[in-house]
């Protein structure tokens, strides 16, 4: 018969609990609501714990480099279907944002929230005029040596007063208005505008290299203290980032380091972990994932780091 042996628990060492090292205390615990039902109030009431611990962090991060520092924002599609926009075009209002790159989702359906005050996803629709659009902008912006986003906002921006019905939500247009670069970073046949006939390669890839150059041209500002977010795209920021970074190095003596990544977005993914957060950060800095659904998780980090500014 088999032979079953069983560990002695009695001689087991054990410690008093007063000796104990506690990673959580009272000091550290949510507080329910008070009298008190402003957002400061809320804000403060999240426990200091985890996932709440870390927006703290980036939210300090944020607000400390605010006018000083980069803050580079990457956007994937998303991020603007879901409403957004507004909120980014106030952190660029407030001067916190000094750089947008897009992937190309994100920059048609803020195109066409511009333009048509709408966005859609249906293929049928999207080979219509807001296709012909930004086809069209996309040419003329190679012809003019402008990047993608730049040709894009200026389309925007020339069209006569009355004709832009999403002028206030359009990222592309504040970023304009506002003097802060906006780049678009194509992956050539991944998207709508692509199949529509007028579709030029030479243009997307002319434009798009452009802003790549233009990108890994701005990330050195984030050497010491800067902030870069990836709000949503799981492949191709995440991508491009790792290379413009790689190509601001090799030209800055090493610049930028030290700096917060972010990664924001409804589940992670093995590249904005990899790309964005980890090996960016890992010879100094800090990189952080944090998740939930972009309505619900960006308009928190929005609204803190508006409130942390006012209180500054």
């Amino acid at each position: 018969m088999t032979e079953y042996r069983e560990a002695d628990l009695s001689r087991l060492k054990t410690v008093p609990i007063a000796q104990r090292s506690n990673k959580v205390d009272a000091t550290l615990l949510a507080h329910p609501p008070g009298s008190d039902r402003s957002f400061a109030a809320f804000w403060t009431s999240l426990p200091d714990i985890l996932a709440a611990k870390d927006l703290r962090f980036v939210v300090d991060r944020i607000a400390a480099a605010a006018g000083k520092q980069a803050v580079v924002a990457m956007l994937g599609g998303h991020v603007i279907k879901v409403g957004l926009g507004p909120l980014l075009i106030a952190l660029l209002r407030r001067r916190v944002l000094t750089h947008v790159a897009m992937n190309g989702s994100a920059a048609i359906h803020d195109f066409e929230l511009a333009a048509y005050g709408g966005t859609s996803e249906d293929v049928a629709a999207g080979l219509d005029d807001g296709s012909f659009g930004m086809a069209a902008a996309i040419i003329a912006g190679a012809k003019a040596g402008h990047g993608a986003g730049e040709a894009l906002a200026e389309s925007l921006r020339g069209r006569k007063p009355g004709a832009l019905p999403g002028h206030d939500v359009s990222v592309l247009v504040a970023c304009a208005e506002l003097d802060v670069p906006v780049t678009v970073h194509a992956a050539i046949g991944a998207e709508i505008t692509h199949q529509h006939p007028t579709a030029d390669g030479a243009a997307l890839g002319a434009t798009s290299h452009r802003d790549f150059r233009r990108l890994a041209a701005a990330l050195p500002a984030l050497d010491g203290g800067g902030v870069v977010l990836n709000l949503g795209s799981a492949v191709v920021m995440p991508e491009v980032f790792l290379k413009a970074l790689t190509i601001a190095r090799n030209l800055n003596g090493g610049k930028p380091a030290g700096f917060t990544a972010v990664d924001c977005d409804m589940q992670r993914h093995y590249r904005p972990r990899v790309n964005v957060v980890e090996r960016p950060t890992r010879a100094g800095g800090r990189g952080i994932m944090l998740t939930g659904h972009h309505e619900l998780l960006f308009p928190l980090l929005c609204w803190a780091v508006l409130e942390r500014l006012d209180g500054r």
